[in-house]
């Protein structure tokens, strides 16, 4: 699964700290926390027909995160949310579209990773792209990588940050092994999340996910728990091991940059009929009518 390059892309607008520029002329400082080690935040949201589906959960862990790192300085929600709108009239964005929106810590005075030498920041990037769904609806193909998840006490992942060697590393794998992407466990050696999604697995009914120990609060996964609840649905989060993955009626995928995709191959096995099955439809549909439905509007159509 590799994403094409979308035309209608060429010529975006991109918010660094305010200025908005061309793509090819939007750059940040080699002396900026983010390049010096990956010292920044970040969300991936999505608007669907001029509004962000779940914006203030999203603001919400974007907070919490730069809190958790001591970022001295942290733009207000209603500046984050100004600089998004401006983002996308200036693109004249309404509908499909994948806003990657990143705080750094700021710029240093020299290179080296002691926040001290930090004298300005954050820095705010706003990104908006023309970006559907990225994963395939006909069902994934998923292998298990060498690379752990870490656990709260080696790095918490409830902080969203920048670092994603781990995911980028687990991600390679599956790009040998020729699959879509990589499953990975923590170190216990439970099922913790792919290298880009949180992974749910359907069996005798009953809708189960891995618990939030080595893979952060995700805002797709708690709207499909929510969907479950609302729909008596049975559901659970439980420590859940590989062969209950290859034992499942159904598997899924959820994210925002993919909302929900089957999973019909792991690890060589044909889950369920090898198809996406009926509660992981049943599932795409309640949460395609909650993101008709639901949002922070922030741009029209005129």
């Amino acid at each position: 699964m590799k994403q094409n390059f979308d035309e209608r892309n060429r010529d975006l607008i991109v918010n660094i700290n305010g200025e908005l520029l061309h793509r090819d002329r939007a750059g940040v400082s080699p002396f900026d926390s983010a390049v010096q080690g990956g010292d920044a935040v970040w969300e991936g949201l999505r608007l669907y027909q001029g509004r962000i589906f779940r914006l203030e959960q999203h603001l919400d862990r974007l907070v919490s995160s730069a809190k958790a790192l001591a970022f001295t300085t942290i733009p207000s929600r209603a500046h984050l949310v100004g600089e998004v709108r401006r983002t996308l009239i200036a693109n004249r964005m309404y509908d499909g579209v994948h806003i990657r929106l990143t705080l750094t810590r700021g710029v240093k005075y020299t290179s080296g990773m002691d926040p001290r030498l930090n004298t300005r920041g954050p820095t705010l990037i706003v990104l908006a792209e023309h970006k559907q769904p990225v994963y395939a609806k006909t069902g994934l193909t998923l292998v298990t990588c060498s690379v752990r998840r870490f656990p709260p006490d080696c790095l918490d992942p409830k902080i969203h940050h920048n670092n994603l060697i781990q995911s980028i590393l687990a991600k390679i794998e599956a790009n040998v092994a020729g699959a879509d992407d990589a499953l990975m466990l923590d170190i216990r050696g439970f099922v913790a999340e792919t290298n880009a999604t949180h992974v749910f697995a359907v069996e005798r009914g009953k809708v189960r996910t891995p618990r939030v120990v080595a893979c952060p609060e995700g805002i797709t996964r708690e709207a499909v728990l929510e969907l479950c609840r609302d729909h008596s649905i049975p559901h659970e989060e439980a420590d859940m091991s590989l062969a209950e993955f290859y034992r499942a009626d159904e598997m899924f995928c959820t994210g925002t940059m993919g909302e929900l995709a089957a999973v019909t191959r792991l690890d060589g096995r044909v889950i369920g009929t090898g198809e996406p099955g009926p509660m992981t439809q049943h599932l795409t549909e309640l949460f395609r009518d909650l993101t008709e439905n639901e949002g922070t509007l922030l741009v029209s159509a005129t």
